[in-house]
């Protein structure tokens, strides 16, 4: 069995966001005590001059971030990914995203089937995927942007080529569904 800072370690490392520790709490279904001892102690390993990447804590937020001594590493490396071309995970992704959108991220790995975390981290700093609260799902959902549609010249999501169809396609419907089980 996995220990609980493994645990909160690997959902602060897949994490698009800073999780509270009540998501985290929710999530390990671990006493709200060991989760902020575990988290502590991830900052005391994490934390050091050498590390590259530290465990940040601001306010109830916990998030994964590089070490301020990379900025510049990272936003140029960062710059070349967002200016390059898409990869082929990437357009599949935004593509499941313009037409199935507004969409859930469990929603789109299950369409998908890996993780899709950091290529909606890439979308989103491209501005061309953004993400909101859905109220009526609880959660994060993802949609194309108005940049996005207005590169491709269109007014609205619906103007997309076979839209009505590929958007209310029943077999998605069927994953879709499985994924919100």
């Amino acid at each position: 069995m996995s220990s609980l800072k493994s645990k909160i370690e690997s959902l602060l490392f897949i994490s698009s966001q800073p999780l509270s520790v009540k998501k985290l709490v929710n999530s390990t279904k671990a006493d709200k005590d060991k989760v902020e001892a575990a988290i502590k102690e991830l900052m005391t390993n994490y934390n050091k001059e050498d590390r590259g990447v530290q465990v940040q804590k601001i306010g109830d937020k916990i998030q994964m971030v590089t070490s301020s001594d990379n900025a510049k590493l990272v936003k140029d490396f960062i710059k070349e990914e967002t200016t390059g071309e898409l990869t082929r995970p990437s357009l599949e992704t935004l593509t499941i995203v313009a037409y199935r959108g507004p969409i859930t991220r469990a929603e789109l790995e299950q369409i998908r089937g890996v993780n899709c975390a950091i290529i909606l981290r890439n979308l989103m700093i491209r501005g061309l995927v953004e993400s909101k609260q859905d109220a009526k799902k609880m959660q994060t959902v993802y949609n194309i942007t108005f940049d996005f549609l207005k590169f491709l010249g269109l007014n609205q999501q619906s103007e997309l080529p076979n839209y009505q169809v590929l958007n209310s396609s029943e077999s998605l419907e069927k994953i879709i569904r499985q994924a919100n089980k």
